[in-house]
């Protein structure tokens, strides 16, 4: 998928509930940085500055086309994920994960899934069909969500990027390695 997060030019976003305020669109990095590769710091501070950046990264989502993204990802070693299954068409939807960890999982899918942070690769990736999590909000608050299907494999997906685990570490050895060799080449070339 393009990864059209480039910009850090300030946006803006407007809602019927809310006036418009600017928000950042951070890049998104790519495999390869080592930020990918290591657990995130717990999130401890819930303030305003922790609200913006839950608004900036709902924004590099969304910019980015994707259903999930961690702070990792943008650059930044914290615990903390956003998520939205419907792609921007339902604000209910948007769910934010500082600190969170899977409780329960059951049940077993096979599913092709790819990374905004591996743009242009896709595998197959086995996930529980059924998940709960317990997390805090941006305010700090305490609360336990479940998923199922997509929404699960998001869980287990952003989750994994706190824990500095790439989907690629889920595929057999000879696709990640494929995968591996044909990055390696498009950074030879100047395109990764």
């Amino acid at each position: 998928m393009p990864d059209k997060s480039t910009s850090s030019e300030p946006a803006t976003v407007a809602t019927p509930e809310t006036p418009a305020k600017p928000v950042k669109i951070y890049p998104i990095v790519k495999y390869g940085d080592p930020i990918l590769e290591k657990p995130g710091a717990p999130v401890k501070k819930f303030d305003a500055a922790l609200e913006q950046l839950v608004e900036d990264m709902f924004a590099s989502m969304y910019a980015a086309q994707g259903v999930g993204l961690a702070a990792p990802q943008i650059g930044l070693s914290l615990r903390l994920t956003v998520i939205d299954v419907t792609g921007g068409k339902n604000p209910e939807a948007k769910i934010v994960l500082a600190n969170p960890e899977i409780i329960h999982a059951e049940g077993e899918v096979r599913e092709e899934e790819g990374c905004l942070s591996v743009p242009g690769f896709r595998g197959y990736v086995i996930r529980p069909q059924f998940v709960t999590v317990k997390a805090q909000n941006a305010k700090g608050e305490s609360y336990e969500i479940r998923g199922e299907n997509l929404l699960a494999r998001a869980f287990c997906h952003e989750i994994d990027h706190l824990n500095g685990i790439l989907f690629l570490q889920h595929l057999s050895m000879l696709k990640r390695d494929l995968i591996r060799r044909k990055i390696k080449k498009l950074r030879k070339q100047g395109e990764w």
